[in-house]
């Protein structure tokens, strides 16, 4: 048995799913049933297809805690040439924060909370309790490695482990789109009475943007469809009257980051609803 394969067995039978990875820190190519992504994989190795194969392809979705598929002799070519070994740390209900230098690394010992650490090569792994998007680059230096992603195995580190932090659920949250502002004296009331309006009431505001939040939180299937709708209803009752705030936007985008929409989706949704309503 391998050293490798010995290592990804011991981590298994803790909970973490490991995986291969070859020269370059990089996971094995699709294996030859799933050559040219003819399994439904893309091309980028980051989802999985619908296929079943045992073999140690589909990049995290490899990662795998059954000692028989990790034993099996489709894996074992992989294991004998593999450089190292990594795991899927959404797999082991965990984030790692990858710090890449020494920059990264004092900034977080100043921004956020003590965790267990792993040295790396050039930096530090810390690691929290808790699963959320992976992104990489959320500043200089700085990777999270979560769901859909795998991290280098370089050993238990040190310290205690943390519950996943607020301040890092937010670093997966870019600036979202100010909501547009219109000017202070309406030429038409929007459902106000003698042409005042309600949306200056912080309760009345609060209160739409947290059903709104719920809403989406709660959306067990159509999340992309539940996002735009929840965007379209708030932005309906307190787009234009200047009283929506970057912090109310920012709860809206960090409800939907967290049902694993991207960035992207999150600005898409926004932008359309702001065209559907003519803002």
């Amino acid at each position: 048995m391998s050293a490798h394969l010995h290592t990804a067995l011991r981590l298994a039978s803790d909970g973490l799913p490991p995986l291969p990875l070859r020269r370059g820190k990089v996971p094995f190519g699709n294996c030859p049933a799933c050559t040219r992504n003819v399994c439904g994989g893309r091309p980028n190795m980051k989802t999985p297809g619908p296929c079943t194969c045992p073999y140690p392809c589909h990049a995290w979705a490899a990662a795998a805690t059954d000692p028989h598929t990790l034993t099996s002799p489709q894996w074992v070519p992989a294991w004998r040439t593999a450089a190292a070994v990594a795991y899927h740390p959404g797999g082991a209900g965990v984030t790692v924060v990858d710090l890449d230098d020494a920059a990264a690394i004092a900034w977080a010992r100043a921004t956020l909370p003590v965790t267990r650490t792993v040295a790396t090569t050039r930096g530090e792994h810390w690691i929290y309790q808790g699963v959320m998007q992976s992104v990489n680059a959320v500043r200089p230096g700085v990777d999270i490695k979560s769901l859909m992603s795998y991290a280098r195995w370089l050993g238990p580190g040190t310290g205690a482990t943390a519950a996943l932090p607020a301040v890092v659920r937010a670093l997966a949250v870019k600036q979202p789109p100010t909501a547009r502002r219109a000017p202070q004296t309406l030429t038409v009331p929007i459902r106000g009475q003698n042409g005042v309006c309600p949306h200056r009431t912080p309760v009345y505001l609060d209160r739409g943007v947290a059903m709104a939040v719920q809403r989406i939180t709660d959306a067990s299937s159509a999340v992309h469809a539940t996002v735009y709708r929840a965007f379209l209803a708030v932005l309906s009752t307190h787009g234009r009257c200047g009283c929506l705030t970057d912090t109310h936007v920012n709860r809206l985008f960090t409800a939907a980051r967290a049902k694993g929409e991207s960035v992207r989706h999150c600005t898409d949704a926004w932008t359309n609803a702001l065209t559907t309503l003519g803002m």
